[in-house]
């Protein structure tokens, strides 16, 4: 890969126009962990809340658009997702599914 600079050349080219996804997402995963530690929790469950973090950032941070909000926001909702975690954000969505279940 170093004789190849078209290969670098891409590679930085690609994180350069996905740096806010990328900084969002690794955000969300260190800060979901750090949390998860500070906690009292052990480091498996840590590593695997920030991952999940990491790939529930991931897809907030691509349906961003649809709502009208630049892709440079995308850290913001990084950091709200690592701290608030993903049980939270999980009971969440669970409440508000089942009181428009029972609109219905």
């Amino acid at each position: 890969m170093p004789d190849r600079p078209e290969t670098w050349a891409w590679l930085i080219a690609w994180l350069e126009q996905h740096h806010p996804l990328i900084y969002a997402a690794t955000l969300s995963t260190v800060l979901a962990a750090t949390r998860f530690i500070y906690s009292g929790g052990g480091i498996r469950r840590a590593m695997g809340e920030g991952f999940i973090c990491g790939l529930i950032t991931l897809a907030v941070s691509n349906g961003l658009a649809l709502f009208g909000i630049p892709e440079q926001f995308a850290p913001f909702f990084g950091g709200i997702v690592g701290l608030l975690g993903a049980d939270y954000l999980r009971t969440g969505l669970k409440r508000i599914a089942t009181r428009k279940a029972d609109q219905l």
